[in-house]
């Protein structure tokens, strides 16, 4: 417990000695406490980007004059993406630091592990940062958790759809995370797939406790595939590339964003650019993309790049995790506002019933963040875009999940 709380973080380091007004947990006239966790430490690590993002974002936001003259103070700890100690820092954050909401931690287990019990409690479990097509398709059974970005049913039937219109008769294999991760992906895709003349004619999964794939992509090879679509992790995607490459397999290749998002991954999988059998690689898109050098000019990314350079220094503002914390921050302080002066955990729960956020500066032109009625999945959104010696070049409009 005591390194847990080491690990803790606020915007400002007065939050315990915050004088409380009212009832309601984390509320102040002046304050707004949010809570989360991350993996700062681990094999996930690189995730905890995500939370430095929306730190920073808080930072400004509050210097602009918070939410109705509320500065958010937002903590967030260390769980190594270890469900267990997810439970144990929740539960502290909850009943130590009485945080008002659980905000934008990383990873579907973690979030998983305490769903059930914010919700028990009451307590608002807002903008998890994963893509698990629970979080939508749940709300009634768990109305104070929310999701965010695009869930992974929807970005695999984009994929579905673009091959179907574009690579008729195409036959299709798949290297797939063996969890609700990657079996979500490959739902959606034999959904978008439907009444098409591709078909996906083999499927590898691995674990995620293994160390290598080989023998998966000489498996798919073996099918016959001339697609390869890698539904998979950073290093796993990397690993898959390689091992394609070794045996000589040259399919077309389509990656998930959760692999694709930094294009250091990219690099990687390419042997620093010199193997272009990577080149038209196929992924989505909803952020921002910080490393485009036609928005060098762009408001939206001059903005990102100067919070990152005050509230943020010396971080990597190349790396896109940084762009979803804050376009989670944004969307935050939008519901916050929404949810009214007299702020309650309930309001904002009502407040995500029926909600709409036009014009996040850190998602791509065009994206709404809505919820109302059934659909509680807040972004279904999404730009194709394709690796072209060295670089992800967005092509096409944006697809909407789910559209005829």
């Amino acid at each position: 417990m005591a390194l847990i709380a080491a690990l803790a973080f606020s915007v400002t380091a007065a939050v315990a000695g915050t004088v409380r007004s009212g009832t309601e947990p984390g509320v102040a006239v002046d304050s707004i406490v949010l809570g989360g966790t991350a993996p700062l430490t681990g094999a996930a690590s690189r995730y905890a980007a995500v939370a430095r993002g929306a730190w920073a974002y808080f930072q400004y936001a509050n210097n602009r004059g918070g939410v109705y003259g509320r500065k958010i103070h937002y903590r967030y700890v260390d769980d190594g993406d270890n469900p267990a100690i997810t439970v144990t820092a929740t539960r502290q954050l909850i009943q130590q630091d009485k945080v008002f909401a659980i905000f934008n931690s990383p990873g579907t287990a973690t979030n998983l592990a305490v769903r059930g019990e914010l919700n028990g409690g009451k307590v608002p479990q807002l903008f998890v940062a994963s893509g698990a097509t629970t979080w939508g398709r749940d709300y009634g059974q768990y109305p104070y958790t929310s999701g965010f970005q695009p869930t992974y049913q929807a970005e695999g039937w984009v994929y579905g759809k673009y091959l179907a219109r574009t690579a008729s008769g195409s036959r299709v294999a798949v290297l797939f995370e063996n969890d609700d991760y990657g079996k979500d992906l490959l739902g959606g895709l034999k959904r978008g797939l439907e009444r098409s003349r591709v078909k996906v004619i083999a499927a590898e999964a691995y674990e995620v406790t293994s160390t290598d794939v080989a023998s998966q992509i000489a498996k798919l090879r073996a099918s016959g595939a001339d697609t390869l679509v890698l539904f998979a992790t950073p290093t796993f995607a990397i690993q898959a590339y390689q091992a394609a490459n070794r045996i000589g397999w040259k399919p077309k290749h389509v990656v998930t964003n959760a692999a694709a998002a930094a294009s250091a991954s990219m690099q990687a999988a390419s042997f620093g650019g010199r193997n272009r059998l990577v080149n038209g690689t196929i992924s989505i898109q909803f952020l921002r993309d910080p490393t485009d050098l036609r928005s060098r000019k762009d408001p939206a990314t001059g903005l990102y790049r100067r919070i990152m350079k005050q509230y943020a220094p010396g971080a990597n503002a190349d790396d896109p995790l940084y762009v979803y914390g804050m376009a989670a921050a944004w969307t935050a302080v939008e519901a916050l506002k929404k949810a009214g002066k007299d702020l309650t955990r309930a309001s904002l729960v009502a407040a995500l019933d029926t909600f709409t956020a036009m014009g996040n500066p850190f998602l791509l032109p065009g994206i709404v963040v809505k919820t109302a009625g059934k659909d509680h999945d807040p972004i279904e959104q999404m730009l194709l875009r394709r690796w072209q010696n060295g670089s992800w070049k967005a092509f096409g409009g944006l697809w909407a999940y789910p559209a005829s």
